[in-house]
């Protein structure tokens, strides 16, 4: 889904979304703001590429590190929910996994993402991605899946 048409639909709905971002490291965000007026959906977010902040500021617990790891299924939501609680946003997308050139501490392959949607009211989840390319081609990949991620929500499908 392109932005513009996702933020046609989350204006016309009277919706917001908050980001996360570990590994994008505030590209969500940047694509959010692109559209003129996106203040009236995207109030804004939290790059929290270092585990520190994914707990002091997203209230991740401590114990996720050491159960499900900083690239998990787990660790993408509670960032999203984090998220969403901490800026009162009706939605929250988050990005969590490794952009390469070195595989990091996760031990995951290059291009493995978990990207977390967070919804009020509604029921958290999380897609593993894949994407293929250098440091800055795994980056975009990931970003352009939580905006499809939000999208499909959106839509309903």
């Amino acid at each position: 889904m392109e932005v513009t048409e996702l933020a046609e639909i989350l204006t016309s709905q009277g919706k917001t979304v908050s980001v996360a971002e570990a590994c994008t490291c505030g590209l969500i965000g940047y694509m959010l703001g692109t559209v003129p007026g996106s203040s009236r959906y995207f109030p804004g977010g939290v790059v929290a590429y270092t585990g520190g902040l994914k707990e002091k500021i997203l209230g991740v617990p401590d114990e996720y590190y050491a159960t499900y790891g900083s690239v998990s299924r787990e660790m993408a939501i509670a960032m999203a929910h984090g998220v969403r609680e901490l800026t009162g946003t009706d939605f929250a997308v988050s990005t969590t996994g490794v952009t390469g050139p070195a595989g990091g501490r996760s031990g995951l392959p290059i291009g493995t993402f978990w990207v977390g949607l967070s919804v009020k009211d509604g029921e958290d989840s999380a897609i593993e991605i894949h994407v293929d390319g250098d440091r800055d081609a795994t980056k975009h990949g990931a970003a352009r899946a939580a905006i499809d991620l939000l999208g499909r929500h959106l839509k309903g499908e």
